[in-house]
């Protein structure tokens, strides 16, 4: 037995390494108690740099313990000493000194309670004490990393499993990722449909009486939510007209800019005024404005227009009204509009439609995937802009009743809410905008889903309290999601370019710190159609050319499309 331990130690002996041994050394064998790989070099709050030994980092590239062997690289975690507590810190970047040194930068995420053995328990955000200059980093073992990202007893979901590690899960908090809104960013051909509807998926099966609205512009979610959501299109959406507000009224009615439309807009509001009057119903509600969501006839709409036409002594003065009955009856004619300005949506739909698209009782099926797809593309904005400002409105006026939440999911949302303010999206970017910034007061939480982050109104992205990021290639994308980062995350923006399809970095408030995730499989039946052609396989095809072309003649013409 003396003869053992006298072996041992002269093999501790041999293979330690004090901490300015030269590079080049033969690299120290691992042991379980792990030695340290570097010492603090500066504390500077939530950024400090450490200094890495290289050759203990080399030894720990074969650990058998896949957060081990991470430890000390970009994106990895790594572990301090603090009196009884373990520091856990991710490292952002990494060089080399002069002496052949690594200098690395890294953020503190939080801390745990270290037990006798050298373990770790409690994990919490936030740092309470900071390490000292000289003191020891040591390498993260999975076991510590699975105190780090443990579920607490709060609501979550589980969406994947938290890299390095191989069988950690990483979780999304339900209450604090949807009250403070979120956003799920990723370049096209990343998976981040398929992500965003395995997301929604795990949501709906934790909540299958919630209440979701998802603006789909491209027609590709119906597919994945067929079991347990209701889909909505141009054949039943069913859009009553006179929910319109006075500005979508004008984005839909009026073709004119400038000092024109100023004096159009003025002739538009008078006449709808006086329409939504006429409607005997309106006179229960005492006061009416333009904005009221009061039914009326485009009958009467159309009747008042020649009305007040009628009493204009000079013909030239006619052609504001002109202008406005000519569109008007373009829009009745149009069969691609019938979904909104039908004569079915004349009668006081108000309540069955609220109750159809917010889910009000959700029966099983929480998610309403409203496909804009077959809208014409001039009123895109105006339906979205109506269908968010009726999600918001509702959760205003419902104030004093059982509260029932509601989340709106926007995808390609760059397009509602884009930088430039004179594309002429107004309506529905101000409807946005405002959900953003006072959602959470009444119970409408956001979630933002596009490819290009960096077209998104500025202010916009800073709203969303979970930013949830997929590799970015573009640089001015990337740009932007670090400047909607918190400061603690910055470590894992350096991996986002580098990150896989199907990967993603997770960050604020509906994780406890910020996580890199493998995104679970998800059921074929439930993808999105979203799945890139090959044209490989597919120009390899022939026969029937003829039928597909008769086929889809008559579907585009049948829709005007």
């Amino acid at each position: 037995m003396e003869d053992n331990v006298s072996l041992k130690q002269l093999i501790d002996e041999l293979t330690s390494h004090s901490e300015e041994e030269p590079v080049g050394s033969r690299p120290p064998v691992a042991r379980e108690k792990h030695d340290p790989i570097g010492s603090v070099l500066d504390i500077a709050g939530s950024g400090s740099q450490a200094r890495f030994d290289p050759a203990r980092l080399l030894a720990l590239a074969d650990h058998s313990d896949p957060s081990v062997a991470m430890s000390g690289q970009v994106g990895s975690q790594v572990k301090m000493a603090v009196g009884k507590s373990w520091l856990i810190a991710n490292v952002r970047t990494m060089r080399a000194d002069d002496n052949g040194r690594i200098i690395a930068a890294i953020d503190f995420l939080g801390e745990g309670t270290r037990d006798q053995n050298g373990g770790m328990s409690g994990f919490r955000r936030g740092v309470t004490r900071y390490p000292i200059p000289g003191a020891e980093v040591h390498p993260v073992t999975t076991d510590d990393l699975r105190q780090v990202f443990a579920a607490s007893d709060s609501a979550h979901v589980e969406i994947g499993t938290v890299y390095p590690t191989d069988d950690i899960r990483g979780a999304l908090y339900i209450d604090p990722m949807l009250s403070k809104h979120f956003a799920i960013l990723g370049s096209t051909g990343t998976g981040k449909s398929t992500s965003v509807a395995l997301i929604l998926h795990r949501i709906s099966n934790y909540s299958p009486e919630g209440h979701i609205v998802m603006i789909d512009p491209h027609g590709e979610y119906s597919a994945a939510f067929k079991g347990c959501g209701e889909l909505f299109n141009v054949d039943n959406l069913q859009l009553p007209y006179w929910l319109l507000n006075f500005e979508e009224h004008c984005e839909v009615l009026l073709t004119t800019d400038g000092a024109e439309r100023n004096r159009d807009a003025d002739i538009l509001a008078k006449c709808l005024l006086a329409a939504r009057t006429k409607n005997k119903f309106s006179e229960q509600f005492g006061k009416v404005t333009v904005d009221s969501p009061i039914p009326y006839l485009l009958t009467d709409l159309n009747a008042v227009i020649v009305a007040e036409m009628g009493k204009l002594d000079r013909a030239g003065d006619t052609t504001p009204y002109q202008r406005l009955k000519t569109k008007l009856d373009e829009l009745k004619a149009d069969p691609r509009y019938t979904f909104m300005f039908s004569g079915m949506n004349i009668t006081d739909s108000m309540g069955s439609f609220i109750s159809r698209l917010f889910r009000l009782p959700a029966n099983g099926k929480p998610i309403s995937i409203v496909d804009v797809s077959g809208v014409p593309s001039d009123i895109t904005s105006v339906v979205v802009s109506v269908l968010a400002r009726m999600v918001f409105d509702y959760a205003i006026w419902s104030r004093t009743e059982a509260q029932r939440p509601i989340l709106l999911v926007c995808e390609e949302a760059h397009r509602y809410v884009p930088k430039d303010e004179n594309n002429g999206v107004q309506a529905v970017r101000k409807i946005l905008e405002r959900i953003a910034k006072e959602g959470r007061k009444y119970g409408v939480s956001l979630g933002l889903i596009t490819q290009r982050p960096s077209d998104l109104a500025e202010g916009v992205l800073s709203q969303c309290g979970t930013i949830i990021a997929m590799r970015l290639n573009n640089e001015r994308d990337q740009a932007c999601v670090r400047a909607a980062m918190p400061e603690g995350a910055r470590g894992f923006l350096d991996a986002i370019p580098a990150l896989r399809n199907r990967e993603c970095i997770v960050c604020g408030e509906g994780v406890a710190i910020p996580i890199r995730v493998r995104f679970d499989d998800l059921e074929p039946e439930k993808r999105p159609a979203s799945s890139d052609p090959s044209f490989a396989s597919l120009w390899r095809e022939t026969g029937g050319e003829p039928e597909i072309i008769s086929r889809t003649v008559k579907r585009w013409r049948g829709h005007g499309r």
